[in-house]
C-alpha cells in the first residue's frame, strides 16, 4: 500500500497506480480464496470439518459496564 501512497505523492502516471491498486486487490482476492478453498471443498463433497475457533475481541458487557463505572467516578472527584 506504500507503493500506491509514493506513486500518488510522486504525482505518479495513473496508469501505474491504477495497475498497483489492482495488484493489490488481486492478491488479497487470491489470499481470502485460499483460506477459504478447503472448507468449500469439504463442503461441496459432504465431509465433516471444523472451522477455526475465532477470538471475539469484543469486550463483554461487565467489563465495558465496569469501565464506565469507573470512569463517572473519576470525574466526580
Amino acid at each position: 500500500m506504500d507503493d500506491v501512497i509514493d506513486l500518488i505523492a510522486t504525482d505518479g502516471a495513473p496508469n501505474d497506480i491504477s495497475d498497483k491498486l489492482k495488484e493489490i486487490l488481486y492478491a488479497k482476492a487470491a489470499e481470502r480464496v485460499d483460506i477459504a478453498r478447503p472448507y468449500v471443498a469439504n463442503a461441496m463433497f459432504g465431509q465433516q470439518f471444523e472451522y477455526p475457533e475465532v477470538q471475539d475481541e469484543v469486550e463483554s458487557e461487565d467489563e465495558i459496564v465496569d469501565e464506565l463505572d469507573d470512569t463517572e467516578e473519576n470525574s466526580e472527584e
